[in-house]
Parts: structure tokens; C-alpha cells; sequence
């Protein structure tokens, strides 16, 4: 079993930035991948950002060069750097882990204001 705890939301006005951290523990080992969704009211959750075991990532085309994954190793912690938000990437984003299984945690929300 993997658990992941997010941190990191809140309120933000447009063109501000907000940094989300996802810090995972239990059985982490084989950990292929770790990402970032998203979920808007009324929308399905969507990709956001993935980062590989062996560092190579992908992001949905409506964050490239706005948003960075990165993760530390050492503290089992994965974040989203978000920059130049829009109030369309208001939404509870989620981590999530591949492993055996997929794991979630519980979201945590950003909000911009325009």
C-alpha cells in the first residue's frame, strides 16, 4: 500500500504561482511513476504533469512551460510547481502513484481568481 498526502493549495490571483508537494509513504518501492491530475466541477479529472522512475516527464499541452514536476528522492516527495495560473486551472488537483496498483490522495484545491 502506497499513501499520498498533497499540501500546497489555496487561493491565488492570476498570473501568480503556488507550489504542490505529494509526499508518499508505505511500500514505495517500485514506484513507477508519480503525476498530477486534476478535476474542475462538472469535468472529468485530467493529466496534468508525470514524472518517471528514471526522471523523464510528460505534461498536458495546456501547462508546457508554465507548470514543472520534479521530485525529491531522498524525502519520497513529489511537486508541482505552478506559474502563470489562469482561472481555468482552478481545480482539486491530485497525486497520484503507479505502482502494483494506482494510488490516490485525497486532492487538495487551487483556486485563481481573475
Amino acid at each position: 500500500q502506497v499513501q499520498l498526502v498533497e499540501s500546497g493549495g489555496g487561493l491565488v490571483q492570476a498570473g501568480g504561482s503556488l507550489r504542490l508537494s505529494c509526499v508518499a509513504s508505505g511500500i514505495i518501492i517500485s514506484i513507477n511513476s508519480m503525476g498530477w491530475y486534476r478535476q474542475a466541477p462538472g469535468k472529468q479529472r485530467e493529466l496534468v504533469a508525470r514524472i518517471f522512475s528514471g526522471g523523464s516527464t510528460n505534461y498536458a499541452d495546456f501547462v508546457k512551460g508554465r507548470f514543472t514536476i520534479s521530485r525529491d528522492n531522498a524525502k519520497n516527495t513529489v511537486y508541482l510547481q505552478m506559474n502563470s495560473l489562469k482561472p481555468e486551472d482552478t481545480a482539486v488537483y491530485f497525486c497520484n502513484a503507479v505502482q502494483w496498483s494506482d494510488y490516490w490522495g485525497q486532492g487538495t484545491q487551487v483556486t485563481v481568481s481573475s
